[in-house]
């Protein structure tokens, strides 16, 4: 397991710390563990999980800025988890409604030795920390218009709001602007090893000067 995610963590092309692989597969064991009796994910395949969960997640170590991200409704912990292994001077607030999920985040990051992470179980829209984040991150939580009602409030002043989609989001992109919304937005194309080219696209949200 280990040489398989050090193959596929070489072809993402990026510098991670020493040990990463040994501790991706420790989370993709003890998710499959899990999921084995508590419903966490829909992917049971372990190669799968490598793909569409730790690879998916990765792509967005570039996109990343600052030192304090929030990943809402990071479900059982993606992409927050792989993100807080390989960038451990950074810190990650894991939020999500869904208890099951976040007890499964809390036990990871304990065992894992992530001191970076804290997991919390609560509602974008209710969540209330006190500050802004400098990246607020999410994959495949609500349509863009829905993303930025739940959790646009979180992105610090200079801060950034990365959505992680799928295929080019035409339709998103064009519903926000009819909203005259305060954000412009970027929208970059992520290459997943093992997934098709163009199947996921990061949409970068800022507030307009």
């Amino acid at each position: 397991m280990t040489a398989r995610l050090q193959t596929a963590l070489d072809e993402l092309g990026q510098s991670f710390p020493a040990g990463t692989a040994e501790k991706l597969g420790v989370l993709v064991d003890e998710l499959e563990r899990w999921n084995r009796k508590v419903n966490l994910t829909a992917i049971r395949d372990k190669g799968e999980m490598i793909t569409s969960h730790l690879l998916d997640s990765l792509v967005a170590t570039p996109l990343l800025q600052g030192e304090v991200i929030l990943d809402v409704g990071c479900g059982p912990g993606f992409p927050g988890l792989p993100l807080a292994i390989v960038q451990p001077g950074r810190q990650f607030t894991l939020l999500d409604s869904n208890n099951k999920k976040i007890m499964f985040a809390q036990h990871a990051a304990g065992l894992l030795g992530l001191d970076n992470v804290s997991a919390v179980k609560a509602r974008g829209e209710d969540y209330a920390p006190g500050h802004g984040f400098d990246t607020v991150i999410a994959r495949a939580l609500a349509a863009l218009p829905r993303l930025v009602e739940i959790a646009g409030h979180h992105v610090g002043e200079d801060g950034v709001f990365v959505a992680l989609k799928g295929r080019y989001p035409t339709e998103e992109l064009e519903e926000l602007e009819l909203l005259e919304s305060p954000w412009c937005h970027a929208v970059t194309e992520l290459n997943v090893p093992g997934l098709e080219k163009g199947s996921r696209h990061a949409v970068l949200l800022k507030r307009q000067p």
